[in-house]
């Protein structure tokens, strides 16, 4: 839909229903209901929770001020932001911020996400993948074991020994690596590794990380353009419809994605995460 796709590209602007049905090409009577009938939720409240999205990822992964978070997110005064981000997520803003609650969280971004899965879900085919031969790369990792509605917490810890230490996401690669699928071996033994690119022996001083490596060798990379929230129908293409009729034969190590560009660094919709699939 025209009218989503352009509230996820101009998260700033005017996204008033006039704007809106204007874009969509249909009169705002019609549009409103048009897109309550596709999406399950209001125009408002579809802005409302995609701008508290991403005032909530700035809260809990960036410094930004809170009074420019509330400023973009289409509030004229911090304490109204307040009392919209506290009704939406159970939390202030500034204890999100210290503390997030990743399980409230996830379920008030849930209608969003379903929504969104109708109309924004990317269409891969065989000729979207590229064969590329990688080099070995030297990695520092943090390792997140269990319920997968806590890895932000992880995150978090992860991003704070990056800054800490001067390891900038600019100009160096950051990865994660699929260790388990929790719908096939159960949250409990979910295991990720968030990983970057390192160009030092880590020392006593990186308490939290592991050193590693990145094997090189030939892997089938898929792009994803857009929302990374769930890589699974990119990760399902590559293994159920590109690997059987491709004649390759998998290497012995985890599927892993390369964070090209990142939420809410840039617009979601402006996001790009490279999928690797390693290969004989």
């Amino acid at each position: 839909m025209r009218g989503a796709r352009h509230i996820h590209r101009h998260l700033d602007g005017d996204l008033g229903l006039d704007v809106l049905s204007a874009v969509a090409a249909f009169s705002p009577y019609h549009f409103h209901r048009q897109f309550s009938a596709m999406l399950g939720m209001s125009l408002y409240r579809y802005v409302q929770m995609a701008r508290m999205k991403r005032a909530a990822s700035r809260l809990a992964f960036r410094a930004d001020a809170v009074t420019d978070i509330a400023f973009d997110a289409g509030y004229e005064a911090p304490d109204s932001f307040a009392r919209a981000f506290r009704q939406r997520m159970g939390q202030a803003p500034l204890a999100f911020r210290e503390q997030p609650d990743w399980v409230a969280w996830e379920a008030a971004m849930a209608p969003l996400s379903r929504a969104r899965s109708q109309i924004m879900t990317q269409q891969f085919s065989s000729e979207d993948v590229t064969l590329r031969e990688v080099l070995d790369t030297n990695i520092a990792f943090m390792s997140h074991h269990g319920d997968p509605q806590r890895l932000g917490e992880t995150i978090r810890r992860f991003i704070a020994w990056r800054k800490g230490h001067g390891v900038r996401a600019a100009d160096h690669a950051t990865y994660t690596i699929f260790h388990t699928d929790p719908e096939i071996s159960g949250p409990d033994v979910y295991h990720i590794d968030l990983a970057t690119e390192i160009r030092r022996r880590l020392t006593a001083a990186d308490a939290g990380v592991e050193a590693g490596t990145i094997p090189g060798g030939r892997c089938a990379v898929l792009r994803v353009i857009g929302s990374s929230d769930d890589l699974r129908p990119a990760a399902e293409f590559l293994y159920r419809d590109w690997l059987p009729t491709s004649g390759e034969e998998l290497r012995d190590f985890p599927l892993y994605a390369q964070r090209v560009l990142f939420f809410p660094d840039v617009p979601e919709h402006e996001a790009i995460t490279d999928l690797f699939l390693p290969l004989q």
